[in-house]
């Protein structure tokens, strides 16, 4: 029986083309940085060697941690005191990235439908970005960070998708088994093919569907809102 329901938020709760959020966001993030010594094209290959080292952290360390430490192995020391400068880059023209999302009610309906009949919702978001961005983000979906039993930020945990850890400890968050979650999630390889290997069934929503090895969206339960809210009543009957 599903006692939980754990969802992706950027292309599931939050329609967006991730290669045009990650555009803009990454020029926004280097406008603000400029005056303060970063110059574009660096930063952004050190956010992406930060993200990669975020990726291969094995647990260890939180991932905020592993990603300073390698963001300052190409910038120095300097970065130490230049993190409340990305954290003012969040508070503010980070906002600006949300005219490059889309809106879908049905996600904030999905979720609260979900709460009423008793089911633990988390939101298993890959925790490269830190809780200021996270909890701006599920504002822009039309809910808040309190509508989740947990979320993760790149503080408060040291795995990424598509580890099968991850999704193991974002089952242990939950209170649940892995094999009481269903992830619901738009990134085949990152949530489907990484849930199952931790035991977890899949739900593949295609509305901003990422499928970079062409495999088709047909192995797993998929559709938009609609048909993952008839798949749950599926579930929840058994």
């Amino acid at each position: 029986m599903i006692r939980a329901v754990l969802f992706d938020l950027d292309g599931t709760l939050l329609p967006m083309d991730n290669d045009e959020f990650t555009r803009i966001y990454f020029g926004l993030l280097a406008k603000h940085m400029a005056p303060h010594g970063y110059e574009a094209r660096k930063l952004v290959d050190g956010i992406w060697a930060g993200t990669a080292a975020m990726v291969k952290n094995d647990g260890r360390a939180s991932n905020e941690q592993a990603f300073w430490q390698e963001f300052s192995r190409i910038f120095g020391e300097k970065v130490w005191q230049d993190i409340p400068l990305f954290e003012e880059f969040y508070r503010t023209d980070f906002q600006k990235a949300r005219a490059v999302c889309g809106f879908a009610p049905e996600a904030a309906e999905i979720v609260r439908m979900l709460k009423e009949k008793g089911i633990t919702v988390g939101l298993a978001t890959n925790p490269i970005f830190p809780a200021i961005a996270t909890e701006s983000r599920i504002r822009w979906a039309g809910l808040d960070p309190e509508d989740f039993t947990f979320y993760t930020t790149y503080e408060n945990i040291g795995l990424c998708k598509p580890n099968p850890d991850y999704y193991r400890e974002a089952a242990a968050r939950a209170g649940v088994s892995p094999e009481e979650c269903l992830m619901v999630g738009n990134d085949i390889e990152e949530d489907m093919v990484a849930c199952e290997k931790a035991g977890m069934r899949g739900f593949l929503l295609t509305d901003c569907l990422i499928d970079r090895k062409g495999t088709g969206a047909g192995e797993w339960p998929n559709g938009g809102f609609c048909e993952l809210a008839s798949y749950i009543g599926l579930l929840l009957a058994e």
